[in-house]
């Protein structure tokens, strides 16, 4: 699933392919927020993205959907 990061004052985005469902990283992004720490994400590669709680403009979850391989798939 892509996940997008807004940061509060800067005009790019962070964005990352993770392996959690929507529902896991709502629950991550809305304990960080209500408790004022850093948000922790981890991608498909196994690299780790934190982002301080108080800086979080917006997180955007993309439409968790099954990979499609081959040409039959269009």
């Amino acid at each position: 699933m892509e996940i997008k990061i807004g940061i509060q004052n800067i005009g790019r985005e962070i964005v990352l392919d993770s392996a959690k469902d929507a529902d896991e990283v709502a629950a991550l992004v809305s304990e960080a927020i209500s408790g004022g720490k850093e948000l922790r994400l981890e991608d498909e590669k196994g690299r780790q993205v934190i982002v301080p709680a108080s800086v979080i403009g917006y997180v955007e979850l993309g439409a968790q959907e099954q990979r499609r391989v081959g040409f039959g798939a269009l």
